[in-house]
């Protein structure tokens, strides 16, 4: 039974679902899709949350009826049984949060140099800032998770305190700029561009889902639930389209892509000085210090729970200094990601592997439709309209960056494949 201590009411998971997309993501991809679609980057962040929106309600559904702290995981199993299928994508599920927070950290190697210089070469200083945050998170998970999650709850309220203030200060600036006219939809770039530009960036989106792991806990599941899931990402995709509207119309395209690895704190500075800036900046180490230490025990706990399921070597469940072994895998990888990958190929590769995550979950939700009281309509065309976003995003990519999509595929590859060897070496010894 459910421990009344324990239970989470829905201002808490409305609260687990936007802390969880609004992260690092959106201070490290806006740059990256004005770059992609132009005056259009509004639209842009719309395609990618309309996926968002009816991913969410497959997530409803499938919360409901099968509320597990697992999540994704127990869905896929759901979906297809304990196998090589469900296990290749459970996965990509975990690289796939690996990628995540490689894009907070180097959002927060982009922005920092701003306000400290260490060796006065701003691409040794962003490698020094890089691997520092990403340690001392490791530090702070190992030595507690209450500190962990306190840090999490303050964050949460200063960043999105900060991104409201932006957003409406913005507004009032956009009278009379100069700029305004690059929202004019002769500067969009075409509809497979800005679809493209949307999906790239869907990686600012993931965090919704995490809103599974708490429904065990949550009051009155039937009602809030479902509430949780679409107030955090109908506030998202708002909250994301409106800074959109802001930076495009407030910055050049010339100065937006000279600053695109720290755009939002570029954009704060007309409105009010090198104090914007400042304060955006501070924002912005926040919300991509805090992304990375609560999800490095999330990614972690995904390796545990993969290895519980015979979907990764039992020796995943060991402990190593009283935390799962896949804590230090899991920071091992992410250093080596966010230390040699670029933006655009960190961006592309998690946006890839999510997109890929929500079209088998919403699929998952047509498949057992009767069940869990679903349209199948609706999940249907969840499923269908991430799975064309996962291949637009492929065949566009290959043409811009070849290294980015080069990596996804290899590591979707490498994910199905090792686990048949996995499942093959169980079945001998069994």
């Amino acid at each position: 039974m459910k421990n009344s201590n324990d239970s989470i009411k829905l201002k808490d998971a409305v609260a687990i679902g936007i802390g969880g997309m609004v992260g690092g993501g959106i201070f490290a991809v806006l740059g990256l899709a004005v770059s992609l679609a132009k005056g259009g980057t509004p639209v842009a962040f719309l395609f990618a949350g309309i996926i968002a929106l009816l991913t969410a309600y497959s997530y409803s559904k499938l919360s409901l009826a099968f509320p597990d702290r697992g999540g994704t995981v127990r869905f896929v199993n759901e979906g297809f049984g304990r196998s090589i299928f469900s296990g290749g994508i459970n996965n990509v599920l975990w690289i796939s949060y690996i990628i995540m927070l490689s894009l907070y950290a180097s959002a927060f190697g982009s922005y920092a140099p701003n306000l400290i210089a260490v060796t006065g070469s701003p691409e040794i200083d962003t490698h020094i800032f890089v691997s520092s945050v990403v340690l001392l998170a490791t530090i702070i998970n190992y030595y507690s998770l209450k500190v962990v999650g306190e840090i999490e709850s303050l964050a949460v309220f200063v960043k999105l305190f900060i991104l409201l203030a932006f957003a409406g200060l913005g507004v009032y600036g956009l009278f009379g700029n100069v700029n305004l006219g690059q929202l004019n939809p002769a500067n969009w770039e075409g509809p497979l561009q800005l679809l493209t530009g949307g999906m790239v960036i869907f990686i600012a989106y993931e965090g919704f889902e995490l809103i599974a792991n708490a429904v065990p806990n949550l009051k009155r599941p039937e009602k809030n639930v479902p509430r949780a899931y679409f107030i955090s990402v109908g506030f998202v995709v708002l909250l994301y389209i409106l800074i959109a509207i802001v930076t495009v119309g407030s910055l050049s395209f010339d100065k937006i892509s000279a600053a695109e690895d720290y755009v939002l704190a570029a954009a704060a500075k007309p409105m009010i000085g090198q104090i914007g800036f400042a304060i955006m900046t501070i924002a912005a180490l926040i919300s991509t210090f805090s992304a990375i230490n609560a999800s490095l025990y999330g990614g972690s706990r995904v390796s545990y729970e993969l290895a519980e399921d015979d979907e990764l070597p039992h020796s995943f469940t060991d402990q190593f200094w009283n935390k799962p072994i896949g804590l230090l895998i899991t920071v091992i990888l992410t250093l080596l990601t966010a230390n040699f990958l670029n933006l655009e190929s960190i961006s592309t590769s998690g946006s890839a592997g999510f997109l890929l995550i929500f079209a088998v979950v919403n699929y998952v939700s047509f498949k057992k439709a009767g069940k869990i009281n679903a349209s199948k309509t609706i999940s249907l065309i969840g499923a269908i309209l991430s799975a064309i976003a996962f291949i637009v995003l492929i065949i566009q990519q290959s043409n811009s960056n070849l290294l980015g999509v080069s990596i996804s595929l290899t590591i979707i590859c490498i994910c199905f494949i090792a686990e048949w060897l996995y499942k093959k070496k169980v079945s001998k010894t069994n």
